[in-house]
């Protein structure tokens, strides 16, 4: 192939994956202002845009005809989930993307390295301490440190004489979240008759996420996000391989730490909003790589719009039917388990 036809394929590919992220783009705004209109009270898509555009604006004459009670549904409890949603989504589908990459390992995700078991070994403790402590311990600040704390321990133990490989890493993470496992149990049958308060936050749920939880979560995930996507041409190189990457003139080891701990960030965060919410960081690099290709520039941002507009589907069906809402994590896991054996079977069937 000459080098005028492979730079035409590379601008036609390019323009494919811009097209791709304006549709996904498009459907995330449209599915959202869809899905502030699915629940018990009866909105519509027209009046969800306007009270967003006159809270936005400070227009009040925009939702002025609007009843007070589904204002606030709107603006105060619809719509701070279904952003969380997004959010949520879209960080554990890039920090899928980047696990899987660094580690080689098209099984990796948050879970392999113990990031999600800290965030969420650090939430069962504040639980158990407000319930029986009486105490007003924050879960979400809890979480958070708890799965930055399993990262450093995590990376201590992977690092031998400066240099931190894949290897290691999966096989401390391992160690380190079998050992938080463990821990959760304990905790959980501590709590005796209480131990519903824990299992209901480790199953995972986006109900009653506030603005609170918007303001902080999306400023760090989409930091640690771009942060990845910055990197995306080095990953690319990484994963041919550590000896590889060295040959070009990439420090591994520093862009390894990088990645990792923005991994581990979106991580944090993402658990410590939902709780475990799986197989959204697996599966969605699998949907978009079996696309574009294993191109770390187009899957990190296809994978972010991608994994936002599955957990908001998801959360928005499992809180619209019927009469009890069925948590999302419940649903990604129900849902993902049999669509990641159907992957991984058409994956065998490819390279047999």
């Amino acid at each position: 192939m000459s080098s005028s036809s492979l730079a035409a394929l590379l601008r036609r590919k390019q323009a494919n994956v811009r097209i791709a992220g304006l549709i996904l783009l498009v459907a995330t705004v449209l599915f959202a202002l869809a899905a502030v209109g699915f629940g018990r009270a009866d909105i519509s898509m027209v009046d969800a845009a306007a009270v967003i555009y006159g809270k936005l604006t400070g227009s009040q004459e925009a939702y002025s005809s609007i009843h007070a009670a589904q204002t606030a549904i709107i603006w105060d409890i619809r719509l701070p989930r279904i952003l969380a949603a997004i959010a949520v989504g879209g960080g554990l589908a890039v920090a899928g993307v980047v696990f899987q990459a660094l580690l080689m390992n098209p099984l990796a995700d948050s879970y392999t390295m113990g990031v999600s078991t800290g965030a969420a070994f650090g939430a069962s403790v504040a639980i158990y301490l407000n319930i029986f402590a009486q105490g007003g311990l924050p879960v979400t600040v809890f979480a958070f440190g708890g799965a930055v704390l399993t990262l450093l321990i995590v990376m201590s133990m992977a690092r031998v004489k400066g240099y931190v490989s894949s290897a290691n890493l999966v096989i401390a993470g391992i160690i380190v979240s079998s050992i938080l496992s463990a821990a959760i149990t304990m905790v959980k049958s501590l709590a005796g008759e209480q131990v519903s308060a824990i299992v209901t936050w480790l199953i995972g749920s986006l109900a009653a996420k506030s603005w609170e939880h918007v303001v902080y979560a999306w400023p760090l995930i989409m930091a640690a996000c771009f942060l990845c996507y910055y990197y995306a041409g080095d990953l690319n190189i990484l994963s041919l391989g550590d000896r590889e990457a060295r040959s070009l003139g990439i420090n591994v080891s520093r862009l390894r730490t990088i990645l990792l701990g923005a991994g581990a960030l979106i991580t944090a965060v993402c658990v410590a909003i939902g709780g475990i919410i799986g197989f959204v960081g697996l599966i969605v690099p699998h949907m978009v790589r079996m696309v574009t290709g294993s191109d770390n520039k187009a899957l990190i941002p296809l994978c972010g719009l991608t994994g936002g507009l599955l957990l908001l589907t998801a959360d928005t069906f499992g809180r619209s039917v019927g009469n009890i809402e069925i948590p999302v994590g419940v649903l990604t896991t129900l849902l993902g388990g049999p669509f990641f054996v159907y992957i991984f079977r058409i994956r065998n069937k490819t390279l047999g």
